[in-house]
């Protein structure tokens, strides 16, 4: 079988997209990949055995509404133009289409004319995401209309893969039918991410790591600044932020005018692999997400990574986190709450052994959470539409 999956993303960072695509390889089959331009690596390469092919360069300051569209507008087009012109010289029998944006599902438009079958995978529901991103109510005519763009993709699709089960409830009350739809968590991929016995420091510094998107309801600016009060303890603490987004800027100014640049240092993107080194290394990891609309619902496969290689993991009590995970696997603090942050980080630091249990006790939930155990799914959906074709 010949499939391609389409991403508004950076392949080599996206454990998801690489996750789906590399699985599929493994078992024999050939895929291509239309994703976004990483600035320090080739438009055209391959990686463990799928061809990447970068359409468009992703810069970090998608703040404005405009600037969104446009930037994501422009990746529908060239996305599309070379998903058809691919097809044509060779066609394929699947097209997967991972969003944000949905709307980046209609890239398939022709191809799924000319026979191919469509998945569209929700990693984020856009209406909330955009909500959230830009500050716009649910209540606004802006949200009602990508409610039913959303339908509209939904209907497009052959299938929809949805990234949580909290959110497939509300997607099936509004936009897709039950049987045409399924929940696959983003399983971490166990190649990836294993426990490489690592040694971890037992003096000083305590190292906590973040790494994902800077976006505003992931809350890093709470994690900031709980770090700048466990400093006032005196507890030795460093802080490292993995990624890029665009609240950059606004975090660097509250670490400058909180003068925590020796302790809070940002990194820029990690291929997977390299990122899984740094996060086992790790002392802890920090997941503050708010529990606003979006980021209260929205799943961080970031817990599922750290259980993976075995490090303890402090989290906000958010609605989704609660409904998969609870106080014997991870370590819970107030959304939102700068002092609950800062008192929870400054426990496991001062009893690393209670916060390295609760890494123990995780290691059989990340076993039946795998995706070397649920990837039979996503073979038997696949399998099941080229089939049907």
């Amino acid at each position: 079988m010949r499939a391609c999956m389409v991403a508004y993303t950076f392949y080599e960072s996206d454990n998801r997209v690489r996750r789906y695509a590399e699985a599929l390889v493994r078992r024999g089959d050939s895929v291509d990949v239309i994703a976004l331009s990483h600035p320090e690596r080739p438009d055209r390469r391959e990686i463990n055995g799928v061809r990447v092919y970068n359409v468009q360069k992703r810069k970090p300051d998608e703040k404005g509404k405009l600037t969104y569209l446009f930037r994501t507008t422009l990746f529908l087009i060239r996305s599309c133009i070379a998903l058809t012109l691919r097809h044509i010289r060779k066609p394929y029998q699947l097209v997967h289409v991972h969003s944000v944006p949905d709307y980046e599902v209609f890239a398939a438009t022709i191809v799924k004319l000319l026979g191919a079958k469509v998945i569209l995978d929700m990693h984020d529901l856009v209406p909330e995401f955009y909500a959230a991103k830009f500050s716009n109510g649910a209540a606004t005519p802006l949200y009602r209309a990508l409610l039913f763009i959303e339908r509209l993709c939904c209907s497009f699709s052959d299938h929809v893969i949805i990234s949580n089960d909290l959110w497939a409830e509300k997607v099936v009350g509004r936009s897709v039918n039950r049987n045409k739809c399924m929940t696959i968590l983003n399983y971490p991929d166990p190649a990836i991410f294993h426990r490489r016995n690592a040694a971890r420091l037992t003096w000083h510094p305590f190292t906590l790591i973040y790494p994902g998107s800077l976006n505003w309801h992931q809350g890093l600016d709470i994690a900031i600044r709980a770090v700048a009060q466990v400093r006032k303890e005196p507890l030795a603490v460093e802080f490292h932020v993995y990624g890029r987004g665009p609240e950059e800027s606004t975090l660097r100014a509250i670490v400058e005018h909180l003068n925590l640049n020796d302790i809070v240092k940002f990194h820029g993107l990690l291929s997977l692999e390299e990122m899984a080194k740094r996060m086992e290394a790790a002392d802890a990891g920090l997941v503050p997400k708010r529990a606003d609309g979006f980021g209260n619902e929205a799943f961080s496969t970031k817990i599922f990574e750290f259980m993976a290689l075995d490090v303890p993991v402090i989290v906000s009590r958010t609605k989704i986190d609660q409904y998969y995970f609870d106080d014997s696997l991870v370590m819970f603090f107030e959304p939102g709450s700068v002092d609950d942050c800062a008192e929870k980080i400054s426990s496991c630091i001062r009893d690393r052994g209670l916060a390295l249990q609760r890494a123990h006790n995780a290691a059989p939930f990340i076993r039946e959470h795998s995706w070397d155990r649920k990837q039979e799914m996503y073979f038997n959906l696949v399998d099941s539409l080229v089939v049907r074709a």
